[in-house]
């Protein structure tokens, strides 16, 4: 059934595309969408609403529709919820099924709801699901939970591919419109890098609306939009991004687009991604975004027919669809106009134009009237006849409430103005201003290097946007003439009269929300007087349209019921992204293996090779341990005996390293860390601890002074980004006259620890150039030396509390380096040991780990760390939140050990500590176990922990509640191992 294509008008190809909806065959053509075949079918019921499942039709043309949402379908995997059916490119085979309705589109049970509508107003869950309290987990939110949302997102894992790409230029246009289009080549004319994109498969945006009479440089608008494109196609620097959507305008002049690939085509290529996600940093955005219609807030204003005048334009002019068969139109606006006379010369029946103005006398309405279309000014529509579909209006003459005539049609255009687009300008954090002759908000001051232009910016005359597109970039060149195009202003913002009728129908401001103008109106009524809170009381502007039709109207309501001006009301916020986008687009290729990418050390594939069991550790793989036909715990008992007895390889590769240079490097670290370090002499290492403002303890390492102006500082494993992100924010912001580079240098050195009684025995025949006896080189010594050829930053430290050195050498040549040592230190009894077996080591001598035994509330003191913090600095990070009042108070939590009255007990890590276990429930909770093994070299298990007042309990008996009875613990010092720190000199 094509009866509804006009032969004479449209701009599409001739071959025939099948498709289905709702598993019906039809067929439409190619550069149709979804939305124009289905109109060109006879098609207008595509949906139901959210609250009342009311029936829904096609509303807009664009990305502004809030109704006909569908889900597409290719196979089982590929199914994409909520798909705007005006911006679903048409293709061979498509599938599309309608949404939010059971059993079927025409015989929707939910629609049931709507003969409780006077229950379920705005704001009718915060009320009604209060009571009884107990129904809240049982009843209210398992149903609350399966009415949500429209579509229901497939459970199968996508397939598809999706990819990202980083861009600069110099001039970025959002919008292909006439304006986006001049300025883009006038742009690309002046030398400059272009980057245009528009969110729809064809550019020529308002153009695309009018029909061929509308000339521009004496040639019908679209066929110099055309030509246009080609120019710009044919040169080097500009790139044109059809299908590509700009959702987000962030700092520093970059915006967010999300290019659509292969959703217009039949069989896309297995290996073509399906959406490509631009992140473009400009010098200068130039904003084209255009204008949106703004609908009527009438009685049954939804019902599938009634559309924007825009839009029934559209489809006549580029899809060559009358959008009916006898069509009217109710207006406040001269655009509208221009819809009827186009139906009326395309041979559509235009019964009447009802103008809600009083008196205006304009041409467009003259046209009207000459081309014999009755145009009734002072008039509303006060209802709207029809279920499914429309069938016809009731008129009523406004000044005296009379004329209730009717008139028979099958579908309704209205348009109460224009909107601009301001969407992305205010992202970008620029400020609107109030135009009264718009009753619409425009773009005002800039916040970053961005300009609007045209229909976005409130300029409604095109030969007046052909001008501010020039100024916008510059442009020299000649302005295109443009003829038959008449601009237009004005409109109105709001309810129509007929709302505040007695019996009126159901009004709706949201279609997608079913909000009313009632739902705005009670809002106030309920004491409501900020925008925002209007919004979220009536869900007005929340759905998946943002509010493209309904924020105006809405806040026009919402002014009127308040008694204040819209300005003085104001305007909700704009928050990206413009139109919704698949979380493909955001995430990229960090999907499946991708998704948190594998770091390997270099010495990974020897420790895999002997056997080694791997665990996660951020985004590196660890060896863990290194069975020998053993379990873990007992892997683990022989490789901390080892590392006591003779000694141990481990792959410390993962710690963070940062190179900082510069003839401030030593101020600099002073004013980071709480450690001192400016005094630390060539050749010597320091351990530091890193404060946040607050003074809690955030991270620990090493730091190495190389020579006098570099040092080599590590950080924890998980840390490393973090804390050259700080080090560069302050350095930047805080400390930027101080002489100081940061480097992170973690991948460019491999890092071999080798610890224990043997270790210099181990590596003494490898190393030349440095003497490492104990005497030359003492435990937190640095030097530089060359082993097997390579150059190494050779540190004398240990964590393990054993004699120790790391080899820090380069990443391409580490592995070679531990192979060797490893074949040296068989006969020697060294064994590579994971990162259990270094856990247990470091807690035996009291060592902490950030993050194990902090928890981002423990200060230096806290941790036992209170030697490590400068008494003399004047200043560095920190230094002031360690002097607040709660973090000097008495009985903070501090570090501990504990050893079980049970020696064969081992603790759980994270169980909380009581002092009486006999308490009542609740009962009070002093501390909490932080690390709990057992100790090969004491015989017997042991566990670190934070106890309030902990150092004052040393000796003291404490509790650990655990299902099966409390356990008893004795507070002791934290160090078990080796108290004296002997063996760390050897």
């Amino acid at each position: 059934m094509k009866t509804h294509r006009i032969a004479s008008r449209g701009r599409l190809g001739e071959r025939r595309i099948r498709f289905t909806f709702d598993n019906n065959p039809y067929e439409g053509l190619e550069g149709d969408t979804l939305a124009s075949a289905l109109l060109a079918n006879g098609i207008h019921l595509t949906g139901r609403s959210f609250k009342y499942h009311r029936p829904r039709g096609i509303l807009g043309a664009g990305s502004e529709e809030p109704s006909a949402l569908v889900e597409v379908r290719r196979d089982a995997a590929r199914r994409q919820p909520n798909i705007r059916a005006t911006q679903q490119p048409l293709y061979q085979g498509l599938e599309a099924v309608s949404q939010n309705r059971w059993p079927t589109l025409d015989f929707d049970v939910g629609a049931v709801n709507s003969l409780f509508g006077r229950f379920l107003t705005a704001g009718f869950y915060y009320k009604t699901f209060m009571w009884p309290k107990s129904f809240w987990a049982r009843v209210y939110e398992p149903n609350i939970r399966a009415a949500a949302g429209l579509g229901s997102a497939p459970e199968e894992a996508d397939p598809d591919i999706y990819a990202n790409r980083f861009l600069h230029c110099d001039v970025l246009v959002v919008g292909g419109g006439p304006a986006g289009l001049t300025a883009a080549l006038a742009a690309a004319e002046n030398g400059d890098e272009v980057v245009i994109c528009d969110e729809n498969e064809r550019f020529g945006g308002w153009l695309r609306v009018e029909s061929d009479t509308a000339l521009v440089d004496g040639k019908p608008g679209m066929r110099w939009v055309d030509a246009t494109v080609a120019r710009l196609v044919s040169m080097p620097n500009v790139r044109l991004l059809p299908r590509t959507q700009a959702f987000g305008y962030y700092a520093q002049n970059m915006v967010a687009l999300g290019e659509k690939l292969t959703e217009h085509e039949a069989t896309p290529a297995a290996d073509a991604p399906r959406e490509r996600q631009w992140q473009v940093r400009a010098e200068k955005v130039v904003l084209a975004c255009g204008a949106i219609e703004r609908p009527l807030v009438f009685p049954d204003n939804d019902r599938p027919g009634v559309m924007l005048a825009s839009a029934g334009r559209q489809y006549l002019n580029e899809y060559g669809v009358a959008v009916g068969r006898r069509v009217c139109v109710f207006t406040a606006h001269d655009a509208a106009y221009f819809a009827a006379l186009d139906l009326k010369a395309a041979g559509v029946d235009v019964p009447a134009i009802i103008d809600l103005r009083e008196e205006p006398e304009t041409a467009p309405i003259r046209e009207a009237r000459a081309a014999g279309i009755e145009v009734l000014t002072g008039y509303g529509v006060k209802a709207v006849r029809g279920g499914k579909r429309v069938r016809g209006i009731v008129l009523e003459e406004l000044r005296t409430g009379g004329d209730n005539r009717g008139i028979e049609c099958d579908a309704l255009l209205m348009s109460g103005g224009f909107t601009p687009s301001v969407h992305l300008f205010s992202q970008s954090r620029g400020g609107l201003t109030f135009v009264e002759g718009l009753q619409s908000f425009v773009p005002g001051k800039p916040a970053q290097n961005c300009v609007p232009v045209g229909a976005g910016n409130g300029t409604f005359d095109l030969a007046a946007a052909f001008a501010e597109a020039q100024a916008a970039v510059g442009g020299k060149g000649a302005m295109p003439t443009v003829a038959g195009l008449a601009p237009h202003g004005g409109g109105v913002a709001g309810a129509t009269p007929a709302v505040k009728r007695p019996g009126a129908g159901k009004a709706f401001v949201d279609w997608q929300n079913d909000v009313t103008a009632k739902d705005i109106g009670l809002a106030v009524a309920e004491g409501f007087r900020s925008v925002e809170h209007i919004k979220r009381f009536t869900t007005n502007g929340m759905a998946t349209d943002q509010g493209k039709t309904s924020n105006i109207n809405g806040l026009g309501i919402a002014a009127e019921k308040l008694g204040r001006s819209m300005p003085e009301v104001g305007l909700t916020t704009f928050r990206a992204p413009f139109t919704p986008i698949t979380f493909g687009t955001i995430a990229g290729r960090a999907k499946g293996a991708l998704f948190d990418p594998v770091r390997r050390t270099p010495i990974h594939d020897s420790a895999a090779a002997e056997g080694a069991v791997f665990e996660d550790v951020g985004q590196w793989k660890r060896a863990w341990y290194f069975p020998k036909n053993e379990s873990m715990d007992e892997a683990v008992v022989r490789e901390c005996r080892t590392v006591r007895e003779a000694g141990g390889l481990f792959d410390a590769s993962t710690l963070g390293k940062i190179e900082v240079t510069g003839r401030d490097a030593a101020k600099f670290l002073d004013l980071i860390y709480a450690t001192p370090l400016s005094n630390l002499a060539v050749g010597r290492c320091r351990y530091v601890i890193l404060l946040s403002e607050p003074g809690f303890v955030i991270d620990d390492g090493i730091a190495a002074r190389i020579d006098e102006n570099r040092w080599h500082v590590t950080t924890t494993t998980g840390g490393a980004p973090r804390v050259l992100n700080m080090m560069e924010d302050y350095r930047q912001t805080e400390f930027p006259e101080l002489d100081v580079w940061l480097t992170s240098i973690t991948e460019e050195w491999g890092t071999i620890a080798v610890q224990g009684p043997k270790a210099r025995e181990l590596v003494a025949p490898f190393v030349e150039g440095l003497d490492i006896s104990a005497a030359a080189m003492p435990h937190m010594s640095v030097g530089m030396a060359t082993v097997m050829g390579l150059p190494c930053r050779f540190f004398r430290v240990s964590f393990t509390g054993e004699t120790g050195f790391e080899l820090n050498l380069p990443a391409d040549g580490v592995r070679a380096v531990w192979d060797r040592l490893r074949e040296a230190a068989r006969p020697l009894g060294l064994v590579p040991y994971g990162t259990e077996t270094m856990h247990v080591l470091r807690a035996e001598k009291g060592y902490i780990i950030i993050g194990q035994e902090t928890d981002g509330t423990m200060t230096a003191d806290d941790a036992g760390l209170g030697w490590a913090v400068s008494k003399k600095k004047a200043d560095f990070v920190g230094k002031r939140g360690m002097t607040r009042p709660d973090l000097l108070a008495p009985n903070r939590k501090q570090l501990v050990g504990l050893r079980t009255v049970n020696p064969l007990t081992v603790l759980e890590e994270g169980a909380q500590i009581v002092a009486d276990p006999n308490e009542p429930v609740p009962m009070t909770m002093i501390g909490h176990v932080t690390s709990s093994y057992r100790s090969a070299a004491l015989g017997r298990s042991f566990a670190l922990a934070v106890v309030r007042n902990g150092r004052a309990r040393m000796g003291e008996r404490l509790f650990v509640p655990m299902p099966d009875g409390p356990i008893e613990v004795e507070v002791v010092n934290p160090v078990f191992f080796d108290p004296e720190g002997e063996r760390l000199h050897g």
